[in-house]
């Protein structure tokens, strides 16, 4: 299992937290997800690729 950070831009509300919190959570392979104001920390076995793109998809510069 891996353990990936990513960082974004700030969120501004609990809902997109929550928004990116589930986005994250329903990929294939993602065991946790622990998502802040600032980032997320992830465990599993995804490509950081795909949950990059997980996080842009709601509009949100992940890197």
């Amino acid at each position: 299992m891996d353990h990936i950070s990513l960082s974004f831009e700030e969120l501004e509300s609990v809902e997109q937290v929550n928004r990116v919190t589930t986005a994250l959570m329903t990929l294939d392979g993602v065991e946790s997800a622990e998502v802040g104001r600032h980032g997320a920390e992830v465990e599993g076995n995804v490509r950081r690729e795909t949950l990059i793109a997980a996080v842009e998809k709601l509009g949100i510069k992940a890197n």
